[in-house]
């Protein structure tokens, strides 16, 4: 999850490629709306979803209900987290409502399985691209990040626990059917928001104690590429504590190299201590650099 409420300091240049690299997810984010969910009386998570729901009792456009009830979530980013997030928000979701008003999208398809997904799909790459540039598309994120740092809970559990409440007024007032196809459409669209966000690769965290860590330093920058970091430790086994000090060999890799590195290991210390955990974040450092024979 981006953090929105530090906002960073860009140049021009910088914010108006931020604005272009917006304005192409609101793009995408229509479509995923105007062609797949809206005609097909689909909803998804957050005001996005309440707004779908209420425009199926009311004869209010999409884009009104919309932006009335984004309002008090964007007037608490506005007070409770910063201005910048406010402004940014406040553009890119009126700017959603306008392109769907006046977009005129035909339906691409009748098949629901086909809707939920690629509903989802395109919804999910503009709110991941926004996201990624400071801008939050679907304003319940901001009661999540909101409350997450007054009382610590985890902006996905806020988020889920809104939409459960969601999904369930929708089986009750349309149909199970539409509320199950709804479902996946927001999964899609989680999901496919958390690849933008986050990014395809996927890392690996690797410590290893060896008795032979020379060799493993040199196989990990030599034949992988990655870079390491040694730390010196005392091990210990039952009651006993060993004063004597061993490298620690910390790196972090792709996980596609996983299977490689376990390859290269056994061939040096079959009985080598490995530890993996995954690594949800990565800034700054050089992960991985090829070296040149």
């Amino acid at each position: 999850m981006v953090d929105l409420s530090k906002p960073k300091k860009n140049s021009l240049w910088g914010t108006i490629g931020e604005f272009l690299q917006i304005g192409f997810g609101i793009f995408l984010a229509s479509i995923g709306l105007k062609a797949f969910l809206l005609p097909n009386g689909f909803i998804d998570g957050g005001v996005t979803g309440v707004s779908l729901l209420v425009q199926t009792f009311v004869d209010i456009d999409f884009s009104i209900l919309f932006i009335g009830f984004s309002m008090p979530f964007l007037f608490l980013a506005y007070f409770k987290i910063s201005k910048q997030v406010f402004l940014k928000s406040i553009i890119s979701i009126i700017c959603l409502a306008l392109v769907i008003y006046f977009e005129n999208f035909e339906r691409l398809t009748e098949d629901k399985l086909l809707i939920s997904i690629f509903g989802g799909l395109f919804l999910g790459m503009g709110i991941g691209i926004s996201l990624r540039n400071g801008a939050v598309l679907d304003a319940a994120e901001i009661i999540g990040i909101y409350l997450n740092q007054r009382f610590g809970i985890s902006i996905g559990k806020i988020i889920l626990g809104f939409n459960i409440i969601l999904f369930s007024v929708t089986a009750l007032v349309t149909s199970i059917e539409t509320a199950l196809y709804s479902v996946l459409a927001y999964f899609v669209t989680a999901r496919v928001t958390d690849l933008i966000i986050e990014g395809f690769e996927d890392f690996i965290g690797i410590m290893i104690v060896s008795r032979y860590p020379g060799k493993i330093k040199h196989i990990i920058i030599e034949q992988l590429g990655a870079g390491i970091t040694v730390y010196q430790g005392m091990g210990g086994y039952g009651l006993e504590i060993h004063d004597e000090e061993k490298p620690i060999i910390h790196s972090i890799i792709n996980r596609i190299d996983l299977r490689k590195m376990h390859n290269l290991i056994n061939q040096i210390d079959p009985d080598a201590f490995v530890v993996e955990f995954d690594v949800n974040n990565v800034k700054g450092g050089v992960l991985r650099r090829y070296l040149r024979n």
